[in-house]
């Protein structure tokens, strides 16, 4: 189906292939989570959650080996220096082995800054089948689809500690990205220029105003992505 759409839209935001991918999404995610609660044994659940983590881990290594071959590459994309490239590996240590820390950035990043990827992509990666087109939509679906599936799937719920761990890891992946940008003469992260295509950036006022305000829109919005869950844990502890 998406093929024979590629071949027919024109590659635009929120046109035939985008609002296709969108709803692709959408799905996913609601059977992610329909399916690992269906599952009436825990250890049906974490067997499944483990699978999808090696298969993560799998696609993650062939991406990044891809975009280094001769063929592919390109100094402005190939380095494994976007949010993106640490989140994947990041996911798929959640899903295998789950430890609080993977699953806090899985969460917080997952469902932000690779949300944006999704919302927002180049439009080059509209315009499939390609290889590059299906592995940017595969590992930028299955990333968001992983915090779906240990928050709301196996019942995990990130703290105030895994926010911290998270806001601090984005930044020291932001102070290595922009160390290396400076060095390169790149864009990594998009923290030395806003990306070509629409983004939030744009609203967010120029360099390097703009890279303050991320640092505050996420830990405000991190912020409030960890006080719900925070209160149900006060809540049943007041019960008790």
């Amino acid at each position: 189906m998406t093929a024979v759409i590629a071949a027919t839209d024109a590659p635009t935001l929120f046109g035939g292939v985008h609002l296709g991918l969108l709803a692709l999404t959408v799905a996913l995610a609601v059977v992610v989570i329909w399916g690992l609660r269906r599952m009436r044994k825990p250890a049906s659940r974490e067997a499944t959650v483990r699978v999808a983590g090696w298969v993560l881990l799998v696609l993650s290594v062939l991406y990044m080996v891809w975009l280094m071959l001769p063929a592919n590459w390109d100094l402005e994309r190939s380095l494994p220096l976007h949010y993106s490239d640490a989140l994947r590996f990041i996911a798929a240590v959640a899903l295998i082995w789950q430890p609080k820390w993977a699953i806090g950035i899985s969460y917080y990043w997952g469902l932000t800054l690779n949300t944006q990827a999704i919302l927002t992509p180049h439009p080059s990666f509209l315009v499939g089948p390609t290889v590059g087109f299906l592995f940017y939509w595969v590992l930028h679906i299955a990333v968001l689809l992983a915090p779906l599936a240990l928050i709301w799937g196996l019942g995990h719920r990130p703290r105030w500690h895994e926010f911290a761990v998270a806001y601090c890891a984005a930044l020291a992946w932001a102070a290595l990205a922009m160390a290396c940008n400076a060095m390169l003469g790149t864009n990594y992260a998009f923290l030395n220029g806003p990306p070509e295509g629409p983004s939030l950036i744009d609203v967010l006022g120029p360099w390097p105003i703009y890279v303050l305000w991320l640092a505050v829109l996420a830990a405000v919005v991190w912020a409030l992505m960890t006080w719900p869950w925070t209160r149900r844990g006060q809540r049943r502890a007041a019960r008790h």
